[in-house]
């Protein structure tokens, strides 16, 4: 299976895989978000598109596409309308991804931003697109929360694409039920929440091998607790990301 990523520029920007990294899991004390797999899985489910120059945002608050203002920090000789540029009014900025993406039959690319990547002052737009045949590229949006200033940098992710099977959403139907009616289910949560009880009470204690090990890694492990007190191991559990890097296919020079 293909994502193909058809250029529409002389310089695209550069498309990488999710990167598990973000600056403010960074800031915490032992980097303690990195501990929850499901922030870290969302921050490398998909590919980044990046900025390739430092640029500024100014925004007036008014509705006009002159009250926003673009201004590249970098390079001054850089054109940013190829970027980024004042479309659609009322504080929306929009991103040219330069790329027209191109899925299988049923698969679409949904642009977000990247997953738990905030930025003050301005918001992503996420847009489900039906690339398995359109036939022209699409744009990214940001909506600005509050008049001011907002400053992207290079090499930072301004789209954020997944490749979902989205035809299939229709045929999924959610159903409400007690857990009850889930015996296996429902011993199997009452062996964790027994479990991780009594290791919180361990950690309140300051027991040294419930201190020692920090936090339960039953999730992160892919491990479930048995009513009979074993830990049972999922076999097809996944706790890294290995997407792929794009590949170059240039074309055949003409002779």
């Amino acid at each position: 299976m293909e994502l193909e990523c058809f250029v529409m520029t002389t310089y695209p920007p550069e498309i990488v895989p999710g990167r598990p990294e973000r600056d403010w899991m960074e800031s915490f004390q032992s980097r303690f978000p990195y501990r929850c797999l499901p922030l870290t899985m969302a921050n490398t489910t998909g590919w980044e598109i990046l900025c390739p120059v430092d640029f500024t945002i100014m925004w007036n608050g008014g509705k006009g596409k002159d009250d926003i203002i673009i201004g590249c920090d970098s390079d001054p000789n850089y054109n940013l309308e190829h970027l980024v540029t004042s479309h659609f009014t009322h504080g929306v900025v929009t991103f040219h991804t330069g790329y027209m993406f191109r899925t299988p039959p049923g698969y679409a690319v949904q642009a977000s931003g990247a997953p738990n990547f905030v930025k003050d002052g301005i918001a992503p737009l996420t847009g489900l697109v039906e690339t398995d045949w359109l036939p022209f590229p699409f744009t990214m949006n940001w909506l600005m929360t509050r008049p001011g200033a907002v400053s992207f940098k290079k090499g930072e992710p301004f789209c954020f694409i997944q490749v979902v099977e989205h035809k299939k959403q229709d045929d999924i139907q959610p159903v409400i039920k007690a857990l009850e009616t889930d015996p296996d289910l429902k011993g199997q949560f009452q062996a964790w929440a027994k479990m991780r009880s009594e290791f919180n009470d361990s950690l309140s204690r300051r027991d040294p091998e419930a201190v020692k090990e920090q936090w339960q890694k039953f999730y992160f492990r892919g491990e479930k607790p048995a009513p009979t007190g074993d830990v049972e191991k999922i076999g097809d559990h996944v706790n890294k990301r290995r997407l792929k890097t794009p590949k170059v296919i240039r074309p055949k020079s003409s002779r």
